[in-house]
């Protein structure tokens, strides 16, 4: 049995070993950065996920603010490892930043009050599945990512940097590039532990 869909997720892995030697041109990554969010399913098809592509010297701006957001944080002893590792990701071709507009959830949770709490974490939910929609996206052209985290500690930063609205919750940071180190072998738990089964 032959199922393309899954030799895409199967190919999508975290690369930490990035570089910018993608043969893809920004406007052609963009392109399939755009197309993978907006065919991302959302709950009442909110479309609630905001996205930010930086290139070259924005991508490294991004990295140099959170470098130097974690320096403030980080015991001096033990900074140099974290240096090293954002300059992994500074390495690489891109970054994606995703978001959620609160805006758009806090309209839904007044037009539906029945379901308002459940709407923060649908739009976790929508995140998500952009972040993967995404990250499959670029495996399938080659080119490597990971899914990193330094939200809330880089948000007003960032928003003011880019002049991002108010609204905009982020929520990950996806820096990209040429695989210049291939991914580790993954386990997986047993099936036992993790399925459940029933037929009739």
């Amino acid at each position: 049995m032959s199922n393309a869909f899954l030799d895409a997720i199967t190919a999508r892995r975290s690369i930490y070993a990035i570089g910018k030697n993608v043969s893809l041109s920004e406007d052609q990554i963009t392109s399939l950065i755009k197309q993978a969010v907006k065919h991302s399913p959302s709950s009442f098809n909110s479309q609630s996920s905001r996205v930010v592509v930086l290139f070259g010297a924005q991508h490294e701006k991004l990295w140099n603010i959170i470098k130097e957001t974690l320096r403030k944080i980080v015991p001096a002893e033990a900074f140099s490892t974290t240096e090293t590792k954002l300059a992994s990701f500074a390495a690489g071709k891109g970054t994606v930043l995703f978001f959620e507009d609160t805006q758009v959830i806090d309209t839904l949770q007044k037009q539906f009050a029945a379901y308002a709490d459940n709407f923060p974490i649908w739009s976790e939910h929508s995140t998500g599945i952009a972040q993967f929609a995404v990250w499959s996206t670029l495996a399938q052209e080659h080119i490597g990512a990971t899914v990193q985290h330094y939200n809330p500690l880089i948000d007003d930063e960032v928003k003011s940097t880019w002049h991002l609205p108010d609204s905009w919750k982020l929520r990950a940071q996806m820096p990209f590039g040429s695989i210049e180190q291939p991914a580790g072998e993954k386990t997986f738990i047993s099936d036992e532990e993790r399925f459940r089964i029933f037929i009739k």
